[in-house]
């Protein structure tokens, strides 16, 4: 397709197999946007094409990946606001009539399997290093190896005495993300060997497991801990098996640049682009070359 669909917080460019998908910056957009600033999502990992009614005088069109598809959206389990889904493209109801085209033009690329789980993440988690400050202690994770440091204040008696901890992701078989904006959020590390609910295999108790970290108010927060799980799921399905390349962002066909820019000239001319939107993507698309 070639095209451009600007929303509101967010931007969306049909490629030949793919969406690409830009997140605005700014005051208003949420803070989980602006760390992963843009995704690419393969056509293979989108399930369904819907497009809804929104709140205040805008229009939805979501993208819904399929189950396994994303490790971002495997690790928040349900768990994200409905601002904070990436997958929502929020627009001015006037332009419904543009949404429907695209969301129908969507659902024509959509795999034949799009109904069933997939089989591999798609879509590439965020990059390492990544980290974060818990309540009980700092986050980092190097791409193989994932390290819990205690806190001098906030760490229990359980786990000074087990000592920092490093885990290589090679010995893991998951992970478990319980937001932080719910009362008890924290980030748990799941063995090899451990099965869900198998107290016997680690403590029950968060605060005294020494393969997770306990978020709290202002420590752990959604941007930083749910990518940070994402890219360790990524890396244990990786170590499963011969890693598969992601796919990555890389330098545009000088001619693929240019028929963008033709069709967003026509976008523009058509009253659908205003003069700002038509101006910021032909520099971002121009710079790409």
């Amino acid at each position: 397709m070639g095209d451009v669909l600007a929303g509101i917080q967010a931007t969306w460019e049909f490629e030949t197999d793919s969406v690409l998908i830009r997140f605005e910056r700014g005051l208003r957009t949420p803070k989980l946007f602006q760390t992963l600033r843009e995704r690419r999502i393969p056509h293979e990992a989108l399930g369904s094409v819907t497009l809804s009614p929104g709140k205040r005088g805008t229009v939805v069109l979501h993208a819904v990946p399929r189950p396994g598809a994303d490790p971002l959206m495997e690790a928040a389990a349900g768990q994200l606001k409905e601002g904070c889904d990436p997958y929502r493209l929020v627009l001015p109801a006037e332009r419904e009539t543009l949404a429907e085209y695209y969301a129908d033009e969507l659902r024509g690329l959509l795999p034949a399997d799009a109904d069933k789980p997939a089989e591999r993440y798609a879509v590439a988690a965020p990059e390492a290093p990544l980290g974060f400050k818990a309540y009980d202690g700092k986050a980092s994770f190097d791409g193989s190896n994932v390290a819990f440091r205690w806190s001098w204040t906030g760490a229990s008696s359980a786990k000074w005495r087990a000592g920092d901890q490093s885990f290589p992701v090679g010995e893991l078989s998951g992970v478990e993300w319980r937001s932080p904006e719910a009362f008890d959020g924290y980030l748990r590390l799941l063995r090899r060997g451990d099965e869900p609910g198998d107290e016997g295999a680690r403590p029950a108790q968060v605060d005294r497991d020494p393969a997770a970290v306990l978020f709290g108010l202002r420590y752990g927060p959604v941007h930083e801990s749910l990518p940070f799980a994402a890219a360790v799921l990524e890396s244990v399905q990786n170590a499963d098996s011969v890693p598969v390349p992601a796919l990555r962002a890389g330098r545009r066909d000088p001619a693929d640049i240019a028929e963008r820019i033709r069709h967003l000239g026509e976008l523009h001319q058509a009253g659908l682009v205003t003069d700002q939107e038509y101006s910021t993507k032909k520099a971002e698309l121009l710079a790409e070359l």
